[in-house]
């Protein structure tokens, strides 16, 4: 397959005039998009940027975040994308441990700052048309083999201080490719709505990657706002829209949300956390489209199993293992053989989306990668009889209270059924007896009202006595990264 950046060049031969990026009235077609890509490459070379070598990039869903991502890659560097939220520390940390020759970002940003701090050149992307326009395009991309590193992608560190996942050519193109094959069935009429932030690796693959690769119109949306999504929806008649869970609920709770037209969309897509199946019941019931929900993580490129189109699809399930990808369950406590089916374990897959491992890190990534080549995803699932797998939750997610095992999503799948509730998250908070206690934080809907002590009884109805919250918070919102992803360890106050 070789250079990730092949699906562009082949894209723009096969379709020159389509619109392959779309920003409210700016447009890029597929022979521009190119055009623009091989100048980039061919200016990083004049500045001695080397095949192998990193580039970061910190920039929301805009077109130069395509344009710099696949410029590095035709020239056989490596991304380093990063959140255009980050503080200079950050920034710093990133830019210092990939080892980065440059930095793309916003002017006046904390990027900026991070850069200056590191030492790392930075190029403000409001240059880039003077760095385009001044640029000899390099017409020849840069051999890359399948085995070569095209992404170092840092998780996001929720155990320690982020590492960086190295990402193939191969990781990326095998994913992308069985993704929009047996998945999202794309093809050139597809327009995606592109909401996810493409810094993260499933806005990168299931939305950019594919959409090039298969000539779709990816249309973007700097920063997620529920009503702004839903008007280029209609304006743009999206056929594909990804999301996370927090964003089909902000859609569904938007004001005068059905007045718009959704028909358009074929196909809606969830993941980067388990997707309530009452926010899913309502959504579709509202919208009249499936929703189909995946689950991946960085490491794995991102997708490893989805409710697969020509499938029966299980709510509350992420499916089964996509082509080309196994998976297992392992006992939590360790051991070689899997847990019995209906059992408890953790999520282990194996495959061609498996990244080489993290960056300098080979502690980090023996630990990770075991033996057989299996990748221990620190999740916790079970597996039913027909082969589905149902997200537990994280392994630290996990509650023990008084000795029994609490299960996060158990509990917030029951808070989800209020019918005054818009968003939960539970955690556990150290207890004094207990060990830890159950604790819930929740979102109320616009214009209704419900008590802590309503909420718990509701919840105590529907889940075993030492499973029920005995903490209740109510919140105006609910913390949450750039993907819109509940960020649990705020809430639980973590040290890291």
């Amino acid at each position: 397959m070789g250079n990730l950046a092949l699906n562009l060049t082949a894209t723009a031969a096969a379709h020159p005039d389509r619109v392959a990026l779309k920003m409210d009235d700016d447009e890029y077609s597929f022979a521009k998009l190119d055009a623009t890509c091989a100048r980039f490459a061919g200016w990083l070379t004049a500045q001695g940027i080397e095949p192998g070598d990193r580039v970061a990039l910190s920039l929301p869903n805009l077109p130069a975040f395509v344009v710099v991502y696949y410029g590095v890659l035709r020239m056989g560097g490596v991304v380093v994308p990063m959140n255009p939220l980050f503080v200079p520390r950050e920034v710093s940390y990133y830019l210092e441990d990939s080892g980065a020759k440059l930095l793309v970002g916003l002017p006046g940003t904390p990027a900026e700052q991070g850069s200056a701090d590191s030492g790392v050149t930075f190029l403000p992307v409001t240059d880039l048309p003077a760095v385009l326009g001044a640029a000899n395009p390099m017409n020849e991309l840069a051999e890359r083999d399948d085995e070569d590193t095209a992404v170092l992608l840092y998780t996001s560190g929720t155990t320690g201080r982020p590492k960086g996942a190295e990402l193939r050519h191969g990781n990326l193109q095998s994913n992308q490719k069985t993704s929009a094959d047996t998945l999202f069935k794309a093809t050139p009429e597809d327009v995606v709505m592109g909401c996810l932030p493409l810094f993260h690796v499933f806005g990168m693959t299931a939305a950019m990657n594919i959409a090039i690769a298969y000539g779709c119109t990816l249309t973007m949306l700097p920063r997620f706002e529920p009503m702004k999504a839903l008007e280029i929806i209609e304006r743009d008649r999206a056929t594909v829209f990804l999301g996370v869970p927090t964003m089909y609920a902000a859609m569904l709770a938007a004001k005068d949300a059905k007045q718009w037209d959704m028909g358009s969309l074929r196909l809606c897509v969830s993941g980067g956390s388990s997707m309530p199946v009452e926010v899913m019941k309502a959504f579709e019931k509202a919208f009249d489209v499936m929703i189909l929900e995946g689950y991946g993580l960085s490491e794995t490129s991102p997708v490893a199993s989805f409710n697969h189109p020509d499938r029966e699809r299980k709510p509350g399930s992420i499916g089964t293992p996509i082509a080309g990808v196994e998976m297992r369950l392992f006992p939590v406590e360790g051991g070689d053989a899997p847990v019995p089916v209906g059992e408890i374990g953790e999520i282990a897959i194996r495959g061609e989306n498996i990244m080489r491992g993290y960056w300098n890190r080979p502690d980090a990534t023996a630990e990770a990668i075991r033996e057989g080549g299996w990748f221990y995803s620190g999740d916790l699932a079970r597996q039913d009889e027909d082969g589905y797998y149902f997200i537990v939750d994280r392994s630290k997610d996990l509650i023990i209270r008084g000795g029994y095992n609490v299960y996060p999503r158990e509990v917030e799948e029951a808070l989800y059924e209020h019918p005054a509730i818009a968003e939960a998250a539970v955690v556990g908070v150290p207890h004094p007896t207990h060990g830890e206690e159950v604790a819930a934080y929740v979102v109320l809907k616009p214009g209704t009202q419900a008590s802590t002590e309503e909420i718990q009884a509701f919840v105590k109805e529907r889940v075993a006595p030492y499973k029920y919250p005995r903490i209740i918070t109510v919140m105006g919102e609910l913390p949450k990264g750039a993907t819109g992803k509940i960020l649990k360890r705020e809430l639980r106050h973590d040290p890291e």
